[in-house]
């Protein structure tokens, strides 16, 4: 066994919301022993003792909303659809290490191509490949001719049977959860945002059958109308409600259902100009940013639970960081007037989504028996979410993945 200390930084504590200063981490392997104040922390004698260097210490962020696949309309969406599936599976683990870099532990897959996220997850969790804790949706459902139709990472299908059995299929992968797409969406042509998709018999088809096999499902929707009628079957989980009604937004929490806003998806002129994205998809997109904004103000002000998720790949290089932390600092911006804390938004990348995966005695806490996923920071994070733009190490399992002390091109940007 390998002991480590980690001290000379101050802690995170995801769950209480709140900065442990003087603290320490015990690591032993793969896990963490014991985390707190550094004279609250026992550790063995012959322990390796790793100076911090006065560093803010977090968990390993989550990104629940990730495609590591993703191919939107344009040249650069072309390419990706063009891969066969060696080339797709190699382009898929590049972006799964340059994830891990990049800060984040753990990504929960929400429409991938072909089954390679599975293949992709078998590879990271064998130590083949270095990636992030990966939780998989594998292909997303959805109606024919429906968001996402025909790609790959979509599975089409008409009717409750058709839908049972497309949960099933995925199951029989195994895929953690559910996804499907209950409405139209920025990315799809010969459809609006807010275009319903499905009717209650293949949605209620979809939830019961999920729930059943012990899943939850979250769903790509836009419209208040349609995102009533999946909360109210049972659904876990919305991505984007891009038109949040105050009602439906206090439906969702009355009901639990979470909802991961990918803010920067209507926030990213410049991503889909290097992606050669067309014009009508950036007009969608960027023209609806407003309403984007106000409905995610509500879900806050209803007590929705929020959680980090990017939807562009968590590592791009993005206005002078990661999709990742830039989505994170719109979360903690347009949240401010509706009480949405830099702490607050630090548990929404943390704790809150490992909750949300059942994963809370795995990751997102740096707690006893938990997974050493860790990263570190120069500048306070409860302050300013934009301190994590000062990410210069990260942690997975017990073992340094980057350390841009010892690494001269990290130092030189």
């Amino acid at each position: 066994m390998t002991d480590l200390l980690l001290h000379h930084a101050t802690l995170f504590d995801s769950e209480a919301g709140r900065l442990v200063p003087d603290a320490a981490v015990h690591v032993r392997d793969d896990r963490v022993v014991a985390a707190g104040r550094a004279d609250d922390v026992p550790v063995p004698a012959d322990a390796v003792r790793v100076d911090l260097g006065g560093g803010y210490l977090l968990p390993g962020l989550l990104n629940l909303h990730t495609h590591l696949s993703i191919s939107l309309p344009g040249a650069a969406g072309d390419r990706v659809e063009a891969m066969g599936p060696h080339e797709l599976a190699l382009y898929m683990a590049s972006g799964a290490e340059r994830t891990l870099l990049a800060g984040v532990t753990t990504v929960r897959c929400v429409a991938e191509k072909s089954g390679a996220d599975f293949a992709l997850r078998a590879a990271i969790e064998a130590g083949e490949v270095r990636g992030p804790r990966v939780f998989t949706a594998g292909r997303a459902l959805c109606c024919t001719g429906g968001h996402g139709a025909g790609s790959p990472d979509t599975l089409e299908c008409d009717g409750a049977d058709s839908f049972r059995r497309g949960v099933r299929s995925q199951v029989a992968l195994g895929a953690d959860l559910v996804k499907v797409m209950v409405s139209g969406g920025i990315a799809g042509e010969h459809e609006q945002i807010s275009t319903p998709q499905l009717t209650d018999d293949e949605l209620a088809a979809v939830i019961s059958t999920a729930h059943d096999w012990g899943r939850k499902v979250t769903a790509h929707a836009g419209p208040a109308a349609v995102i009533a009628r999946a909360v109210a079957l049972g659904l876990d989980c919305v991505e984007h409600g891009y038109q949040l009604t105050p009602e439906v937004a206090a439906q969702m929490a009355a009901a639990g259902t979470a909802l991961v806003p990918t803010l920067v998806v209507t926030r990213c002129g410049a991503f889909f100009d290097e992606l050669g994205v067309p014009a009508w998809m950036q007009a969608r997109s960027l023209g609806a940013a407003d309403q984007h904004a106000a409905s995610y103000r509500m879900a806050l002000e209803a007590g929705v639970e929020v959680l980090l998720g990017s939807d562009m790949p968590p590592f791009w290089d993005f206005e002078g960081t990661s999709a990742t932390v830039r989505e994170l600092e719109h979360m903690a911006v347009l949240g401010a007037p509706a009480g949405m804390t830099p702490a607050r938004a630090l548990q929404a990348a943390t704790i809150a989504p490992a909750r949300w995966l059942g994963a809370e005695d795995r990751v997102g806490v740096v707690a006893p028996g938990r997974f050493a996923d860790l990263v570190l920071v120069d500048e306070d994070p409860t302050a300013d979410v934009a301190a994590l733009r000062t990410l210069r190490w990260v942690m997975k399992g017990g073992r340094v993945v980057r350390d841009d002390s010892t690494d001269l091109t990290r130092r030189a940007r």
